[in-house]
């Protein structure tokens, strides 16, 4: 039996928002500040959890054997002032294709939508400010890694969501990103719908790698997989 889906949780950069490299690039650039050499492959391979947690494994990875947290704060200080300067003025800063209309349509058969990061909320704000899903209904709430006890891949980000949007049942629930800690947050929720974006941090074929339900290359693309036409 199909069930209908209640609420969709959507990632933020990579999956809703356009990111050409831009966050894994601005976490290279706050490392790199405290003299900690990292690729751009390495950065993107640590997108989708909270950030201070990607800073301590990377900095492990690159010798630091022991990061203590006033240094990871430090670092964490540097990319939370770039990335809200990012997200507040440049340019470039805009949602993927499809995904206003995605949202209204699942909005009009009164499906709940949230979104959940692995940002804090002091970089949240300014981003969401920028999409104005908020100013034009089509956005009911917005998780942050910071606002819960364990981000990514743990579930607790979803389970806030569904207490928010009084959604009680976790089969009624579709969890949609683009990295690895995306689709293992949405299978350690236990969601009926696990769907990888293949077109923000990781490849197809990286993401095949990861338990998930589905694989598509667009937001629009869920649709179907949802049963909405």
């Amino acid at each position: 039996m199909d069930m209908p889906v209640e609420l969709v949780v959507f990632d933020l950069a990579g999956t809703t928002v356009h990111d050409n490299n831009d966050v894994p690039r601005i976490l290279q650039n706050a490392l790199q500040r405290f003299d900690v050499a990292i690729s751009l492959k390495d950065a993107a391979r640590v997108m989708g959890i909270p950030k201070p947690i990607a800073i301590r494994e990377l900095a492990i990875e690159k010798g630091i054997s022991d990061p203590d947290n006033k240094w990871i704060e430090k670092v964490h200080r540097v990319f939370t002032d770039d990335m809200i300067h990012f997200y507040q003025t440049d340019a470039s800063v805009r949602e993927k294709e499809g995904v206003s209309e995605t949202f209204r349509k699942l909005k009009s058969l009164g499906i709940k939508i949230a979104v959940d990061t692995g940002f804090s909320r002091e970089i949240t704000t300014p981003l969401l400010e920028r999409m104005q899903w908020h100013k034009n209904d089509l956005l009911d709430f917005s998780v942050t890694s910071d606002e819960v006890p364990r981000g990514r891949p743990f579930p607790d980000m979803i389970f806030k969501s569904m207490a928010l949007t009084g959604v009680r049942d976790v089969n009624h629930v579709a969890k949609v990103g683009d990295t690895a800690s995306d689709m293992e947050e949405g299978t350690a929720a236990g969601c009926h719908w696990v769907i990888g974006i293949t077109s923000g941090a990781y490849t197809h074929e990286e993401l095949t790698k990861v338990k998930h339900s589905h694989l598509v290359n667009s937001i629009s693309e869920i649709l179907p997989i949802l049963k909405i036409q």
